[in-house]
């Protein structure tokens, strides 16, 4: 039997375990789906063996597991489970029902009453609901500090820290986070811990994937994915994914099985069999798009500012060729585009609506990761947990779709809006000839 340790990981991606402890589908090519939610015992020996060893780490290699129940365990989500960790390079994982389900999980095995958690001012707005409006009923502490600002984090650390939480790249903004000094800042701290109280840093690393950022590498301790996204692919399934080091695994098992936020195994064999073999040509081909739309709206008057780690006027790009590499050594900027329009001269919830209204290559919707191509508006969206609605910022995840689509959607929808926009102002100031568009730039 070959050796895939040797192969690289796109190949291992598709053909995943050659054999596995977990399952028996040496002579599929695909493996099966387990549909069953309890598991035949041969006898109340076994039955009690199955108990007492649940929260093992198990292998593609060795002893089958004793499965019970699927909230326990289960064949399908086992080995994805075992492909996520391969793929981060990390000891063990665990997924979940959804990504929010993952965070709390992660988060919540690990925290106990009085402990404290530094997170990034800016993050998903749900993680943001669930450390503003649900730790603090729990006794959990959070302190809001820029991450990478290592004097205020120094400053912020204290006898209760647990815990440094952040998304890199941050989601919308797409900043990056210094995770290499993040760490060597922990491993100070921790020098004088005890194991059971070391800072512990949790990253978010749904935009980048393993494909673009192996953030265990760089200096994580905990990578967290929304497997609803770039990991999916699809927009077909809801999950999320914790990757942890093999002390953690125990307690997050138990974690999920008494909360109960289990992957289902339908999802996780869609995941397993299309998201994870497909995800470095779906992001391949996104990159390349994403660099051709985010150069466009470089261009564009009525944008006032363009965020892509692909464009040389990302303000971290020596931190993103450090961080954002892909399994080939090249750079990764992802499928994300952020960018803000200039107020004066367009409405961005017009605009939205309008790509809502005409576009056919362009999406109004929450989410990200998917092969369609999807915009919103993060503060009156996703992000609308902070309170900060109104604003001129938009979020664009890029699909599958051809560039030039994407693009003419786009400017249509810039082109028709500018135009209403600036004839209303004209009115309103009194004037009696009408504003012409700018003529539109070749795609």
């Amino acid at each position: 039997m070959a050796n895939r340790s040797n192969y690289k990981v796109t190949t291992r991606l598709v053909h995943g375990p050659q054999h596995s402890a977990k399952w028996d589908f040496s002579h599929h090519v695909t493996p099966p789906l387990s549909s069953s939610t309890t598991y035949r015992l041969d006898s109340a020996k076994r039955g009690a063996r199955g108990f007492t060893e649940f929260g093992r780490l198990v292998r593609d290699v060795g002893e089958p597991p004793v499965y019970i129940y699927d909230r326990l365990d289960e064949p399908t989500r086992s080995i994805l489970e075992g492909e996520l960790a391969d793929v981060e390079g990390g000891e063990a994982c665990v997924t979940f029902a959804s990504g929010m389900a993952a965070i709390s999980g992660a988060l919540g095995s690990v925290l106990v009453q009085g402990d404290e958690v530094i997170a990034h001012p800016t993050l998903y707005g749900c993680t943001h609901s669930l450390f503003e409006n649900w730790y603090p009923k729990l006794g959990f502490g959070v302190k809001r500090v820029q991450l990478n600002d290592l004097q205020a984090v120094r400053a912020a650390i204290t006898e209760k820290t647990r815990a440094i939480y952040f998304e890199s790249p941050v989601n919308p903004t797409l900043e990056l986070i210094d995770i290499g000094a993040l760490r060597k800042l922990a491993d100070e701290v921790n020098a004088k811990r005890k194991a059971e109280r070391k800072v512990l840093i949790f990253i978010d690393n749904t935009f980048a994937t393993p494909f673009g950022q192996r953030a265990l590498s760089l200096g994580a301790d905990v990578v967290l994915h929304s497997l609803t996204k770039n990991l999916g692919g699809f927009g077909t399934e809801v999950g999320g994914a914790v990757i942890c080091p093999r002390w953690m695994l125990a307690s997050l098992l138990l974690y999920r099985k008494d909360f109960g936020a289990i992957l289902s195994s339908k999802s996780a064999w869609a995941i397993l069999v299309y998201g994870l073999p497909t995800l470095a040509l779906r992001l391949k081909r996104q990159q390349h798009t994403a660099k051709k739309v985010a150069t466009w709206l470089e261009k564009q008057e009525c944008v006032q500012r363009v965020v892509y780690p692909g464009l040389p006027s990302f303000p971290q790009k020596e931190l993103a060729e450090k961080q954002l590499i892909d399994w080939d050594g090249d750079l990764a900027p992802g499928s994300m585009i952020f960018f803000e329009l200039n107020s004066a001269k367009i409405d961005a919830e017009q605009f939205v609506d309008e790509i809502a209204r005409s576009a056919y290559s362009v999406t109004l919707a929450v989410s990200l990761g998917h092969t369609k191509t999807l915009i919103e508006l993060p503060s009156s969206m996703t992000h609308s947990s902070y309170g900060k609605p109104g604003g001129m910022a938009v979020r664009l995840s890029i699909g599958l779709e051809s560039p030039t689509d994407i693009i003419e959607d786009l400017k249509s929808a810039m082109n028709t809006v500018t135009k209403t926009s600036t004839k209303n102002g004209a009115r309103k100031n009194g004037a009696t000839k009408t504003v012409k568009p700018p003529k539109p730039a070749k795609a």
